[in-house]
This record gives structure tokens, sequence and C-alpha cells, in this order.
């Protein structure tokens, strides 16, 4: 493992040659038994750029317009029914980690899987969620439980999927605006469409990609607020002076797309959370061919990996004043612009940043830059949005702010992740 750091090591990964490194023979030991097969990094890059192109065309700003009254309604369901006192102490990672695939499952996969998620969908997505482990990228042989159980359970949402799939299909000229429907309508170049099976493993691959980084983002960010009050009253009073009233428990404005894209201070939030809580510390890519380190005489061989890191160059002192302090106003400064080169590349699924010359890279960059961060973005600012206007937040005083969590793939707080609620007033 050859360990690459700061703006150079970063962009020597993210954007060295396909031919000589890979991203499918890095993942796909971890991730074809949890996606399923012929899917995102078990196929060809070409084909994974042509699924990635057909994922984008289900997240387009028509989509996101749909998708954010379903955030708000399925946020609001879930605190009537979970959080019922006036003040309360939560586990925090818990809640949000409910809501992120409560919203995500609902826009993407439609109302007939969300509506299935208290009918063992909630259970069969966890049961493949502990499977994600470094040990199968280390072991993929192993003949251990978690193994077993995690092929049953992708063979029990294969079986869900198809029969909702089949359902829609009796019903084609009803439109559905979600990804499901997206994906059931998407062709390959060659005008093959994709089958039903492929259909619905991107679906879980979609989820569970999202699933973790967003879960672990959203709440790293109400984590930050409840201990910066100040920060959460300027997101409140930006609100209020953007809709004319006072924002309160049960009487705040649906917000449209385009003013959760306008939300500037949430979307600082977001970005400096990204920043200094990062969910992915790393990045890994496989060597093919021998590939030569620029300005060295080291060539690292084929068989060996790469790994970049890009959470050591966005909390170096060099690149951001008082790196390690989560300071959302930097945002408004040049800063938010960084070094970044702004050219981008068509990689088949439309164009992307194909520089990773940026302290900052939480979406990655080039080829494998995730196509999801708008989507995530307007599902957290929508999220924090409705849980800012209905209540206060503040540290539970025995824990204070959680370490985290470094044993597992995404950089969780470390649990039980408590933390206070009190009801605002109307």
């Amino acid at each position: 493992m050859t360990v690459c750091v700061d703006i150079e090591g970063n962009d020597f990964v993210f954007n060295a040659k396909h031919s000589y490194v890979t991203a499918e023979d890095a993942y796909n030991p971890l991730t074809k038994p949890i996606f399923g097969e012929g899917v995102v990094y078990d196929v060809p890059n070409a084909v994974l750029m042509e699924q990635k192109r057909m994922i984008k065309a289900g997240l387009t700003a028509d989509s996101f317009r749909a998708y954010i009254p379903i955030f708000i309604h399925e946020v609001n369901q879930y605190v009537d029914k979970h959080w019922t006192k006036d003040e309360d102490t939560i586990d925090l990672l818990q809640s949000i980690s409910e809501m992120i695939i409560m919203t995500a499952s609902h826009t993407l996969m439609g109302p007939e899987i969300r509506s299935k998620l208290h009918e063992g969908v909630a259970d069969l997505y966890h049961t493949l969620d502990s499977c994600f482990t470094p040990i199968r990228f280390l072991f993929e042989w192993l003949p251990l439980p978690s193994y077993y159980s995690s092929g049953k359970a992708h063979d029990e949402l294969d079986r869900i999927f198809s029969s909702v799939i089949a359902e829609r299909r009796k019903h084609m000229g009803e439109k559905h605006i979600d990804m499901l429907d997206a994906l059931m309508e998407s062709r390959y170049k060659t005008g093959e469409p994709l089958s039903d099976k492929h259909v619905g493993n991107i679906l879980i691959a979609l989820l569970m990609a999202g699933q973790h980084t967003s879960a672990a983002t959203t709440t790293w960010a109400l984590l930050n607020l409840a201990a910066n009050p100040d920060v959460a009253n300027e997101v409140r009073a930006e609100n209020e002076t953007r809709f004319g009233r006072k924002l309160g428990a049960k009487s705040f404005p649906e917000p449209s797309y385009e003013d959760v894209k306008d939300f500037v201070v949430l979307d600082n939030v977001v970005r400096e959370t990204l920043r200094i809580r990062a969910p992915l510390m790393q990045i890994m890519r496989k060597v093919v061919s021998p590939i030569a380190i620029p300005d060295t005489s080291y060539v690292v061989p084929a068989g060996n990996y790469l790994l970049a890191v890009p959470v050591v160059s966005a909390t170096d002192e060099k690149h951001y004043k008082a790196a390690e302090d989560w300071i959302p106003s930097r945002w408004n400064t040049a800063e938010k612009e960084d070094a970044m080169d702004k050219a981008t590349t068509d990689y088949g699924f439309g164009a992307t940043t194909t520089s990773a010359r940026s302290p900052t890279l939480p979406f990655g960059a080039g080829r494998h830059r995730c196509i999801g961060e708008q989507f995530a973005y307007v599902q957290i600012k929508t999220i924090l949005y409705v849980l800012l206007s209905r209540f206060d937040f503040s540290l539970d005083p025995k824990r204070g702010m959680p370490e985290r969590n470094f044993r597992s793939m995404v950089v969780f707080p470390e649990g039980p992740v408590l933390c206070r609620y009190k009801r605002r007033t109307d």
C-alpha cells in the first residue's frame, strides 16, 4: 500500500490513468457481495460510466423539486412519532440514520419500497450494512456467517424489488419522479435496457453508498450546531429573513429547491463539516500496470495499491487557518474556491471536475467523482432546516462532543451519540 498525501498526492491517485490503476479491482471484492452482480465495480469501467449516466438522469433539478416535500414530510413524521417530549436526550446518530434511510428510500426507490421499510426491508438493509467490513477486502473467501447472511439478505431484497418493478411495468403510463423510474427507462448506448435485476442492484448500491456518508455528515453537522448555538441561530435568522416570518416548531415555510440551494449558512455548515469530519478517510486504487511516482525514482508495482488520504490536506494549516476548528464562515471568503482547477472532462456521464488539486475533496475527483453530491446537499440541508426550525439542540453535558470512531469504514461519532433537543415554540 503506497500512501499519497496532500494536493499532489490526491491528484496522482484520483487522476492516474485507468490503464495503470483501477477502482474496480480495488473495491469489487468488498462491494460485489453487497451490491450484487453486474453493477458498479463488477463491470468494466466503460459500462460503469454508462451506469453513472443513467443514475445522473434521476438526479435532475426537477427531481430535487419533487424530493424536497418528501424529505420534509419524512422528517416531520419521524420526529412527531419518536421525539414526543418537549425536551429529551436522544441517540442522535440512530435518529439521523433512520431519517436518512427513510428520505432516501422514498425518493430514490419510490413509495412502494418506502412502505416496506417496516415490513422487514430495513432489517435486510441492516444485514447487508453489517457485512460491509474491511475483512472482505482482505479475505473475500472466508466462510464467515456474515458472508452467508449478506447473500440471503441480497436475494430477499432482489425478490422484493423484482415484484415492485414488475408491478410498475404493468402500469408504465403512470409516471413516478424517482430513481426507480429513471433506471427502468434507461438504455445503454447499444439500446439495451438495464435488466430488472441490475435496476435493483443499482438501487441497493445507491442506498448503501449514500446512507453511511450522509448519516455521518448530518450527525456531525448537528453536533457542531449544538456546540455552537450562535451558528444555529444564524441559520434561523437567514431563513427568517428569506421567508419573512419567524420559524417555529409547527410553523415554518416549505422551501423550494431554489430556496434550499440558496441556504448560504447551511451550505457553509455542510461544507465545513465535510472538511473537518470527512466520512471517508481514504480512497483506494489497485495498480494493474507498474506506475512511476512523479519526480521520484519510485515505481509502484502491479498488484499493489495506491491510497489517497484527502483528510490530511483538508485539515492542514497551510491550506486553512485554524484548520482543526469548525468555522463555517470561512466558506464566505476566497477559501470557498480554494486552489482547485476548474477544468472538466466528460468520462461518459456528463462533465465533471477533472482536477484533484484541491485541499478538500469529500466527493472525490476524476472519473470516479461521486455523482450524488447535489442530492446529498439537498437532502442534508433540508433535514437540518426542518430540525433547526422545530428544535434547539445542545450537547449532552456528561458526554460533550463525541470522539471519532476510526474502527468503522465510515467515520461516525463514537456511540452512543447523546444529544439533547428542546422543542421550540411558535
